[in-house]
């Protein structure tokens, strides 16, 4: 029997015909390297805190951990990671890890959904998972294997592998997993990694569309083999949910939906 593939002319139709400006551009950037027009670029980067990092809509005008990773992942998508505006941004990041581990400022615990919230332990996980992906992949990209953040990136490794039980579970969200799992690698935790990822590989067949997608196009990100049998297993999983309009279903509604097939894009090319 022959597995199905992914269509991705279906995909990037989807993202032409659903996505605005920039969603374009991060389209065009991850098929040819094209990269994207000054004003596209300050539109992403639109909204920073003096400080470096971007609040959330939650958070007012107080910079979040959460927030900034997410438009560090747009960015990255723009090829724009090199800029000063994210440089800024990985340099907050980095500031911001307190006892190995990240956590949102205190000041944002009565508004901060359960992901983010302050004092609590998956929260606390999830975000020094995201953090260090983000300062691990600049590294990766600047070609410093423990150069510029690794004072940061090995303490965080460590205290994540401490949060990881010997079967490879975790006490945190599911996309903790995967972040963690791809931030170990990059430490040469091979082991550690290997035992998430042979649990993420158990789920597999009951992941969304969505967290496949972004748990593939993150361990791609890190630099995992393209014929990895985790990925291999997710680009099946993708062929076998992609809509017959080229897209995938985002777990936050209709209007995220270009995002996540953006990731699976990423995840597949």
């Amino acid at each position: 029997m022959v597995s199905p593939v992914v269509d991705m002319d279906g995909a990037i139709g989807f993202v032409v015909a659903h996505g605005d400006a920039v969603d374009r551009a991060r389209l065009s950037y991850l098929r040819t390297g094209a990269v994207p027009s000054e004003d596209i670029l300050t539109t992403a980067e639109i909204g920073q805190a003096p400080d470096g990092g971007w609040p959330a809509r939650w958070a007012a005008e107080i910079a979040s951990i959460d927030a900034t990773c997410f438009r560090l992942a747009e960015l990255d998508d723009l090829g724009a990671l090199g800029r000063p505006a994210a440089r800024r941004g990985l340099d907050w990041l980095a500031s911001r890890q307190h006892n190995s581990m990240w956590e949102e400022d205190d000041s944002l615990a009565g508004e901060a959904p359960s992901w983010a919230k302050p004092g609590d332990p998956e929260a606390r996980l999830y975000l020094t998972a995201n953090a260090a992906f983000w300062l691990s992949v600049s590294d990766l990209d600047a070609g410093w294997g423990g150069g510029r953040y690794g004072a940061q990136l090995r303490p965080a490794a460590q205290a994540i592998a401490a949060h990881i039980g010997e079967d490879g579970s975790w006490k945190s969200f599911l996309v903790s997993a995967w972040l963690s799992a791809a931030v170990l690698n990059r430490q040469d935790m091979f082991y550690e990694s290997a035992r998430i990822q042979i649990m993420l590989g158990e789920r597999l067949s009951k992941m969304s569309p969505a967290d496949v997608a972004a748990m593939a196009s993150a361990l791609r990100r890190v630099g995992v083999a393209v014929d990895d049998w985790l990925l291999t297993a997710a680009r099946r999983r993708l062929a076998e949910t992609q809509r017959s309009d080229g897209g995938w279903p985002s777990d936050d509604g209709s209007a995220f939906d270009v995002h996540t097939t953006l990731a699976a894009i990423r995840a597949t090319r």
